[in-house]
């Protein structure tokens, strides 16, 4: 059984930088595709980043150069380097997997969660102003 955990969660000023990474136990192909999504109090799971086996990655407007996801197959880790933190980017953090393989990124799987299927507990960013 695949487990993914989350770590890497901080609380930091509006500027500053973070780097949360995800290990998964239990086995990720490389093929998979792997995500960050967050998810504030009373607001919808969004992501904000995702990656496949060939490297694409895409991320939405709100973090667009802001945000670098990316993996490391050998260690079975999915990183995601965050930049310029702003107040609005306070959430719980979550790493997530589509479990199956040869899996194509699109606008479709990088944004909804629905598509992934492992998902890690999470871990909060707190950006203060």
């Amino acid at each position: 059984e695949v487990q993914l955990v989350e770590s890497g969660g901080s609380s930091v000023q509006a500027g500053g930088s973070l780097r949360l990474s995800c290990v998964a136990s239990g086995g990720i192909h490389s093929s998979t595709c792997m995500a960050w999504f967050r998810q504030a109090p009373g607001k919808q799971r969004e992501g904000v980043g995702a990656i496949d086996k060939d490297g694409t990655t895409m991320y939405p407007d709100s973090v667009k150069g802001r945000f670098a996801i990316s993996r490391d197959n050998a260690e079975d880790t999915l990183y995601l380097q965050m930049n310029s933190l702003k107040p609005e980017d306070t959430a719980m953090y979550y790493c997530a997997v589509v479990g199956i393989r040869n899996c194509v990124l699109d606008t479709v799987i990088a944004s909804n969660p629905a598509a992934y299927n492992i998902w890690g507990q999470g871990t909060q960013v707190t950006v203060s102003s």
